[in-house]
C-alpha cells in the first residue's frame, strides 16, 4: 500500500466509524444530551470535527472558503462568532441552536468533500507547506488575536501534517469521544 492509499483508507476509516457506529445509533432526539449529566454532546463534537476538517481541507490545504460559510444559517450559527466549534470545549449556547439534521447534513458535505479532493491527490505535493495565517485569516475571516493557540499549533506545518493531525488524528480521537458517549447513553450495540 502507497501513502495515498493509506491516506485515504485511514480517512475512511474514520469516516465510517463515526457514522456507522455512531451516527446510525444515536437517534437525533439524543445528540444534544449530556451523557451522565455532563461533558460534550454529539452535536457538539460533530460540528468541532467537521469544523477542523473544514478549515485544514478547505481553508489552509486547498486556500478556499469554508463550506461552513455555506452552512452557517441552516445550523441556526449565522449569529455567532465565525470561530464557533473550534474550541475542544463544547459551547453549548451555540450546539443549541444547532439541529441535528443540519450539523448532519454539514458534517457529510464537509466528508465528501475531503474525501473528493484526496482520491485524485498525488502525494508528492504534501509537502507544500502553505501560508496558514494569511488563508485562516483571508479565507476563514478567523482573528489572530482570538484564536492564538489555532494559529501557533498550525503554523509552519507542511500539507501532510494538515492530513496527519486536524484532520485523521483530531478526527479519530473525537470518534472515540463520540463512541464513548453513544456507550454512556447505553447504546451500545454489543
Amino acid at each position: 500500500m502507497d501513502l495515498h492509499e493509506w491516506m485515504i483508507s485511514d480517512f475512511s476509516s474514520m469516516r465510517g466509524k463515526l457514522f456507522d457506529s455512531v451516527v446510525r445509533l444515536v437517534p437525533a432526539d439524543r445528540w444534544h444530551e449530556q451523557a451522565d449529566g455532563g461533558g460534550t454532546t454529539l452535536a457538539g463534537v460533530m460540528l468541532h470535527v467537521a469544523r477542523h476538517q473544514d478549515l485544514a481541507v478547505n481553508v489552509v490545504i486547498r486556500n478556499h472558503e469554508p463550506i461552513f460559510l455555506e452552512h452557517r444559517e441552516a445550523l441556526g450559527l449565522q449569529d455567532t462568532g465565525v470561530g464557533v466549534g473550534l474550541a475542544e470545549q463544547e459551547n453549548r449556547d451555540a450546539t443549541a441552536l444547532v439541529s441535528p439534521e443540519s450539523v448532519l447534513q454539514y458534517a457529510t458535505a464537509v466528508f465528501d468533500g475531503t474525501a473528493a479532493w484526496l482520491s485524485p491527490l498525488g502525494s508528492l505535493v504534501l509537502d507544500i507547506e502553505p501560508n496558514t495565517a494569511y488563508r485562516l485569516t483571508d479565507r476563514a475571516s478567523l482573528d489572530p488575536d482570538e484564536f492564538p493557540w489555532l494559529y501557533s499549533m498550525w503554523s509552519g506545518k507542511q500539507l501532510w501534517w494538515f492530513l496527519q493531525w486536524p484532520v485523521v488524528g483530531h478526527g479519530h480521537a473525537h470518534v472515540g469521544e463520540a463512541i464513548s458517549l453513544r456507550n454512556r447513553m447505553g447504546l451500545s450495540p454489543f
